[in-house]
């Protein structure tokens, strides 16, 4: 172990006000970035909070694994249990072990494998829906596709036609994420400002939703092997008691979100890099060609889609749905010898190591080819790769998300080409997840 050092680890100069607050909000990633190139631990200050950037994989594992007890999660996710309540993102300790227990069964293979005709029949229904020439924004309709994915498969529930309100509430819940951060938004939250109404009206806008799943579940007593149904009936190991009805509303709202916006911004953010590099994009379509063919895609495709995961890969090394973790420390620890007390939050962001020139060749470039000499187990064992995070609070859905994204790639990309919009601006609107600050419309070409 290190000696702890007497100075403090590198930072920048800090604004007028606030720390670093407002350099990061201004500009998240690219903040971040510039911090990383100070050395493997940097400093900087939010508002009052002192808060540190780790950007090393064995100090990245050293956070979420080896040192995991120490750490809780940071203040965006504790803020979020305003929202979200005690659901696997925001729970901590037993309880979070406990519910994570519970769950799992439903992400087990042989049922990630089940939900695979519902991925594909949704996805064929979008792909019959488009036409040659549309120009269509393409990350509305992928939060549209995996919106409707998630509903079916994990709550059997049809959530067509209430998808356009649940899709607003969801993006306002996610784009007033970065409201909760500001300093003193707890006493905020109690004044009529216009963020806390839209903010309360979009969480009632969700919560008429599940609680109308879930009562119309409990009413038919069926069992039909979802997720929902898991928590209705699973029972407390210690107590024996079933969970109520506001624990069920946690994680099925915590899993509504999770398990429609990463990917749908994973998709949206693969299909911009494949129109913006031909000879990928070439391959992608050969592989299509080769393995589906003209016939319809089918579950049993997913394995042999190696350049298609390759593709998905790539696209989330370069722009990582969850692109950063933080977590608040609840005791004194050391990175690389540099004092962490207790109470400072501490940063890995996934879009800064997945783009780190000392262990990427062509850290900036879209390689799918580089997942040919290198898997993802590897990549995610050495630390360098983490889109879903690791160790005991990775995602509980990360095998339903590598199917759901190489399926609808496949089922999109077999009969449509996507071309980006002259006029379409790209930049990076980086809040809980990384979506394209000014959506991603594309023209929809058929492929002969």
């Amino acid at each position: 172990m290190k000696a702890v050092r007497e100075i403090s680890p590198p930072t920048v100069k800090t604004d007028l006000v606030g720390g670093h607050f407002r350099s990061f909000r201004r500009d998240p990633t690219g903040f971040l970035t510039r911090l990383s190139q100070l050395g493997d631990v940097a400093a900087f200050r939010m508002g009052n909070i002192p808060t540190f950037l780790i950007n090393h994989p064995e100090l990245i594992r050293d956070l979420l694994v080896t040192n995991h007890s120490k750490f809780f999660k940071g203040r965006a996710l504790q803020r979020a249990k305003s929202l979200l309540g005690e659901g696997l993102l925001t729970s901590e300790q037993e309880f979070h072990l406990r519910q994570r227990r519970m769950i799992q069964p439903a992400f087990h293979r042989t049922r990630i494998n089940e939900y695979a005709a519902s991925m594909i029949e949704l996805g064929e229904r979008m792909a019959a829906e488009w036409r040659d020439g549309d120009a269509r924004d393409v990350d509305r309709e992928m939060m549209r596709l995996t919106l409707q994915i998630v509903g079916r498969t994990l709550y059997s529930a049809n959530v067509d036609d209430a998808a356009d309100e649940v899709g607003r509430a969801m993006n306002t819940i996610i784009s007033m994420f970065n409201w909760t951060l500001v300093p003193f938004s707890e006493l905020l939250e109690k004044l009529p400002l216009p963020p806390v109404r839209r903010l309360k009206k979009a969480r009632q806008t969700l919560d008429e939703v599940i609680y109308r799943i879930i009562d119309e579940r409990r009413r038919s007593d069926t069992d039909r092997g979802d997720l929902l149904s898991m928590l209705l009936v699973a029972q407390d190991e210690e107590t024996g008691g079933a969970m109520t009805d506001k624990q069920v509303r946690d994680e099925c709202l915590t899993l509504f979100l999770a398990g429609h916006e990463t990917t749908a911004n994973a998709l949206t953010w693969t299909f911009y890099l494949l129109s913006q590099n031909p000879e990928a994009e070439a391959k992608f379509h050969a592989e299509l060609d080769a393995v589906v063919g003209a016939r319809a895609v089918a579950p049993g495709d997913y394995g042999r889609l190696k350049y298609t995961e390759a593709v998905l890969a790539e696209s989330m090394r370069l722009f990582p749905p969850a692109w950063t973790i933080g977590r608040l420390a609840v005791e004194d620890h050391a990175f690389d010898g540099f004092p962490v007390p207790a109470k400072s939050l501490v940063l890995a962001s996934q879009y800064v190591m997945h783009r780190d020139p000392r262990f990427w060749e062509r850290a900036d470039a879209f390689v799918p080819e580089r997942w040919t000499t290198l898997s993802i187990k590897e990549a995610g064992g050495r630390f360098i790769y983490f889109p879903f995070s690791r160790g005991i609070r990775s995602c509980i859905g990360e095998g339903f998300a590598w199917m759901e994204g190489v399926l609808l790639l496949a089922i999109l990309g077999r009969r449509w080409k996507l071309e980006l919009a002259p006029e379409q601006r790209i930049a990076l609107q980086p809040l809980v997840t990384l979506r394209p600050k000014y959506g991603m419309k594309m023209r929809i070409i058929a492929r002969k």
